[in-house]
């Protein structure tokens, strides 16, 4: 059972964040040999922060070191647990080396720091956050409990964001791309009509409470088909069989059903059925 954030992985946010004295110091490392991390919680990066920080940079350097890990099998690169946001803007200033420390982290630790400093930096939108919320449920056998006291967050918000993974592909991205808050998001959980319904929202600037409202009232039922009319001789047999058990009858699609009202009329049947094969 994984129990929060750990007390190794909490005094090295403290490290990275300069918030305590390092227990070791940073290195420069070659911005060639460092590669970003698979799963990486964060997908989206704007534009023009990242221009600013580019910018930045290239007039006072890399100022928080990044966070890094040895590549396994050793090879001489390194994979980048926190400051993938830094090490692309070096890129882009051009840098060749960055500040890092590095430290041996195991897969569950790795994903775990950069997810918590991804939700205290608030730099998730809501499916980056839910998605990693789930990564560490689903992958690494976080439960909902541990997952909040990890991220400072409720038990009820960690399982309504991982929630939302279970929306249409089109209404994530709508969240993703700022089209819909996390409130409109929420509200469509659950509807059979959530893309269409979102588009609507979408095109109308609806608040959160007209969603919740579009979704209340919800959609009509399809009308049920027509059935189809009783074959005669099945309807023939139905009433021949029915008579010789005393019970109703029904056949249809190659399956007869015998409806019985009591436990003696249901010990009838079996004593008939084992029988010789005669009513």
């Amino acid at each position: 059972m994984k129990h929060g954030l750990g007390r190794g992985l909490s005094a090295l946010m403290e490290e990275v964040a300069g918030t305590a004295p390092l227990s070791a110091p940073p290195r420069n490392i070659a911005v060639a040999s460092i590669d970003p991390r698979p799963g990486q919680p964060r997908k989206h990066f704007d534009a023009a922060a990242m221009a600013e920080l580019v910018e930045s940079i290239r007039h006072a350097g890399v100022l928080q070191p990044l966070l890094l890990r040895p590549n396994k099998p050793d090879n001489g690169r390194y994979e980048i647990v926190a400051g993938e946001r830094r090490w692309r803007a070096a890129q882009a200033a051009g840098l060749h080396e960055v500040p890092a420390l590095v430290r041996d982290l195991q897969d569950n630790q790795a994903a775990e720091f950069a997810i918590v400093e991804n939700v205290q930096r608030a730099d998730l939108n809501p499916i980056e956050e839910a998605d990693a919320y789930a990564r560490l449920h689903y992958d690494y056998h976080y439960s909902h409990e541990n997952i909040a006291s990890g991220v400072g967050k409720s038990r009820s918000h960690v399982t309504n964001m991982i929630r939302l993974r279970d929306l249409p592909e089109g209404v994530l991205d709508a969240v993703r791309g700022g089209k819909l808050a996390m409130g409109h998001a929420r509200a469509l959980l659950g509807h059979p009509e959530a893309e269409a319904l979102a588009a609507k929202a979408i095109a109308g600037g609806w608040s959160v409470r007209q969603v919740e409202a579009a979704v209340k009232v919800g959609v009509p039922a399809k009308p049920k088909r027509a059935a189809a009319p009783r074959d005669e001789n099945v309807a023939a047999l139905e009433a021949q069989l029915g008579e010789a058990l005393g019970l109703r009858v029904r056949i249809e699609e190659g399956v007869v059903s015998l409806h019985y009202s009591d436990l003696d009329q249901l010990d009838l049947i079996c004593a008939r059925l084992g029988g010789e094969g005669r009513f």
